[in-house]
């Protein structure tokens, strides 16, 4: 799929997260769902442009995979960009192409999932340790003990017989 070059934000530091930010765009749209995935993943922590290219792949005229890739890695964006990827998917939701509404449904779906409906709440173990303090008989106090002869076990006077 030949892409037409994307227009730098502005944003952008240098040269280098600009054509980072150009390799991980052509790989979203690659037929390797791995390397789609991976890059997905990979735009997530890349903050508003990041943002953008993935709200490009799911909104546009792209192929399934590269809409759920997309749709991932809106869903694990973090920080003060989860909102606005959350934005992207509810907007997503009125999108006249069913197969892109599906795919933010079901990413909304997971994300509401995942932010504690299925997770336990926190609680503290108690703090009890694998071993127990024991007083110490005074040496004095014990009889003697008592050797076992030599050449036989402890317990081989049971198994003979007299």
């Amino acid at each position: 799929m030949k892409l037409e070059k994307r227009v730098p934000s502005g944003r952008e530091k240098d040269e280098a997260s600009i054509k980072l930010l150009a390799k991980l765009r052509e790989q979203l749209y690659s037929s390797n769902i791995s390397t789609v995935r991976q890059s997905a993943f990979n735009l997530s922590w890349m903050q508003e442009d990041g943002l953008d290219i993935l709200k490009e792949g799911l909104t546009g005229d792209t192929p399934r995979r590269v809409k759920s890739a997309a749709a991932y890695g809106l869903r694990k964006m973090r920080g003060r960009m989860r909102k606005k990827a959350e934005e992207v998917l509810m907007e997503t939701l009125k999108h006249p192409d069913p197969k892109t509404a599906e795919t933010a449904r079901n990413a909304l779906i997971v994300l509401k999932k995942g932010k504690g409906a299925g997770k336990r709440p926190f609680r503290p173990r108690p703090r009890g340790g694998k071993f127990e303090i024991r007083e110490i008989p005074d040496k004095s106090r014990q009889g003697p003990r008592r050797q076992p002869q030599r050449g036989r076990r402890p317990d081989d006077h049971m198994s003979q017989r007299h």
